[in-house]
């Protein structure tokens, strides 16, 4: 891999190993470094994004309960805020993907946060279900468009050992997701209301929005020719976003009904039930900043297979002891470890086989907010009737179905040949 050009003498030159890390070779690193690269400079700026996104879609969970005194609602109609968050999540997700593909993707990135700001911070002034469904699919939208653009961006950013920076993303959206419960508590024990915290989250977008807009994005990437490599595509795509389907069903699934779970099966009061979902997003995001240098030393497939015989056990261990504290603590945070680096992976296992445009990666986001719409729907609806152990069970089902397709998508992938030598499957 090249060194750092000669026309930029201030910087350190760097040497790459393994086509993953960049290791330098002499001084110290300094934050002049990374600013006057434009590469790196770049990729931080997608890091902070994903932290304030992992802020919002992890704020929702904790705040369900007031969110449906303050509209009036059982929890029964207010789990339908998740399938209008994930129906806008999966507009965005197929709008974003042909947009990236035509427009220049920092600018499009700037306006997606400064709507989701907006939008996000209203929350707290809605009084009916409706209007705050309406909001709602608007702030998924943005999420999908975001989504699909900063993983797309990062693709064209790192063109070579994307692993590592990959799972370096999505750990950065589980540090915003482990920081938001810790938000809402704070804010209820010292407020009583939710509304501050919509509205602290919602300001964190707007230094992003505005690093993106004065730094250059990288160039649009367009596919190369077609070549025949004895497999469809197609169906590559396909069995891919239904992987992304059942994986981040699993994810959202636990994190946005772990708070209600544990609250109504007399496991934890309000604050503890609070702590506990973040205690989840903190094991997520220590997985995913494992799964770093895992990326580099493991296949993606090995740690996808230890990934979901992890989650599926975690989840059995809760279903096993569904009165226990100490068990819901260890299947929590055993669950968030495990189904951490499963969507980064996936997606680097992917990338390996065919190139990753913004059309593409449109229908992974799309196959994975149909996943985050369907599992926390159907949990919401069954949740009733059946008593809160039926979350585990639908994610457990779920977790099974992720084997399942998993699998499949080993089989046809050998159809497959990697895209470049120093690729690793």
């Amino acid at each position: 891999f090249p060194t750092r050009p000669l026309s930029q003498p201030k910087t350190r030159p760097y040497a790459y190993r393994c086509d993953c890390y960049p290791i330098l070779n002499h001084a110290p690193f300094s934050p002049y470094d990374a600013w006057s690269n434009p590469i790196l400079s770049r990729t931080f700026i997608y890091y902070a994004a994903f932290v304030a996104f992992g802020l919002i879609v992890a704020s929702l969970g904790p705040t369900l309960p007031g969110l449906a005194e303050q509209t009036g609602v059982p929890i029964a109609q207010i789990s339908f805020l998740f399938a209008a968050r994930s129906g806008g999540y999966l507009t965005g997700s197929i709008l974003g993907g042909r947009v990236y593909d035509r427009l220049p993707g920092h600018p499009m990135l700037a306006g997606v946060l400064l709507a989701m700001m907006l939008a996000f911070g209203s929350v707290p002034l809605l009084g009916t279900i409706a209007l705050l469904a309406c909001v709602l699919f608007l702030v998924g939208v943005a999420e999908g468009m975001l989504d699909v653009g900063g993983n797309t961006m990062l693709v064209w950013n790192h063109p070579v050992g994307l692993g590592p920076y990959m799972n370096g993303l999505h750990f950065c959206f589980g540090v915003g997701a482990f920081v938001a419960p810790l938000i809402v508590a704070q804010v209820l024990h010292y407020t009583g209301a939710i509304a501050w915290t919509y509205w602290i989250i919602a300001l964190t977008l707007l230094p992003v929005a505005i690093a993106l807009v004065w730094i250059r994005g990288p160039e649009i990437q367009k596919p190369p020719p077609a070549v025949e490599n004895g497999g469809n595509s197609t169906v590559f795509v396909a069995l891919v976003s239904a992987c992304f389907f059942a994986f981040v069903g699993a994810e959202v699934g636990i994190g946005g009904w772990i708070y209600t779970y544990a609250l109504t099966l007399g496991l934890a009061d309000e604050t503890a039930s609070a702590y506990l979902t973040s205690a989840y997003w903190g094991a997520f995001t220590v997985g995913r900043l494992i799964a770093i240098p895992l990326a580099a030393r493991f296949l993606p497939r090995t740690i996808l297979s230890v990934d979901i015989f992890g989650a599926m056990g975690s989840v059995l261990l809760m279903l096993a002891f569904p009165h226990s504290p100490a068990v819901v603590w260890i299947g929590a945070i055993g669950a968030g470890l495990f189904i951490a680096s499963l969507f980064a992976t996936l997606f680097t296992f992917a990338e390996r086989r065919i190139a990753i445009t913004g059309r593409v990666s449109g229908w992974f986001f799309a196959g994975a907010s149909l996943g985050a719409m369907t599992v926390p729907w159907l949990i919401g609806q069954l949740f009733e009737p059946f008593g809160a152990s039926v979350t585990m069970v639908v994610v457990l089902i779920d977790l099974l179905l992720a084997l399942v397709l998993f699998i499949a998508l080993l089989i046809y992938a050998r159809r497959f040949s990697l895209r470049d030598t120093n690729a690793r499957g």
